[in-house]
């Protein structure tokens, strides 16, 4: 089902899914995040998927959650709050999180509250020079949400975590990859081509290791190490079972080139 706002495209393996609402700069309605966590959800089943690309169109990669209408309400009960944000944003996080295919976000303007997290959840992140990243909830008197307090100690320190979340500053491209918040700054002209060979590669690879090297990293961030050993153990005898393991260790003892087939 189209959803206005998001563009979904399908070409070589690769899932593009473009936030297409230049004028609120990608802003996330409902229905827009709704759509957008059944694409992710979908593509881990989906064998002709094998990487996905999330971008967006114009000036801002996503401006986070659209508020309008949305304003403070005497209306809300206890726990109403906490509800919209499970059922929500932190739905969302956890679709990309959980989604068993690499996510490549390919940040091409301003990422914002919810639109930073969804791009610092993804797997790789590419980001144009013109790009920047700003944690605008202390602008609004609220708590970090979006999963930003979980999400931010894991790639900084918490020093740097704090600078962000207590002032709300914008944080330009290059400075973001200087703290090692994104892979790559490439100029602006360039981010599409670089996020299509970036996937590219993605897609040729195998499949299965990297939906399973995916959750052991993930993972890895909150379990001690026996847990954490016991996981790789495992998830390597799950993927001995994968035809792409096996051809790919028969082209090792064989000398020759392997091709992937992502199963």
């Amino acid at each position: 089902m189209q959803v206005t706002g998001l563009l979904v495209a399908a070409r070589d393996q690769i899932l593009h899914l473009t936030l297409n609402r230049p004028d609120s700069l990608n802003a996330l309605t409902p229905d827009l995040r709704n759509a957008l966590v059944a694409r992710l959800t979908e593509a881990s089943a989906d064998p002709d998927v094998r990487v996905v690309v999330l971008t967006g169109t114009g000036r801002g990669f996503c401006a986070g959650a659209d508020l309008r209408g949305d304003a403070a309400s005497g209306d809300r009960l206890p726990g109403d709050v906490a509800r919209m944000l499970r059922q929500g944003a932190q739905r969302l996080i956890a679709a990309v999180l959980d989604c068993e295919k690499p996510v490549i976000a390919a940040v091409n303007g301003t990422a914002a509250g919810l639109g930073a997290h969804l791009a610092f959840a993804c797997d790789l992140i590419l980001a144009a020079e013109s790009a920047r990243f700003i944690e605008v909830f202390v602008r609004r008197g609220l708590v970090p949400d979006a999963g930003g307090a979980y999400l931010l100690p894991r790639l900084l320190g918490p020093h740097r975590v704090k600078e962000l979340l207590f002032y709300g500053d914008a944080l330009p491209a290059p400075d973001a990859e200087r703290l090692g918040l994104v892979n790559r700054v490439v100029p602006d002209a360039d981010l599409p081509k670089t996020a299509r060979e970036w996937a590219t590669r993605l897609a040729a690879g195998p499949t299965r290791a990297l939906a399973l090297t995916k959750h052991l990293v993930n993972a890895s961030l909150d379990t001690d190490r026996a847990t954490a050993f016991a996981a790789e153990a495992w998830a390597q005898e799950i993927n001995m079972t994968t035809e792409d393991a096996r051809d790919g260790l028969r082209a090792f003892a064989e000398r020759r080139e392997v091709r992937f087939r992502g199963r």
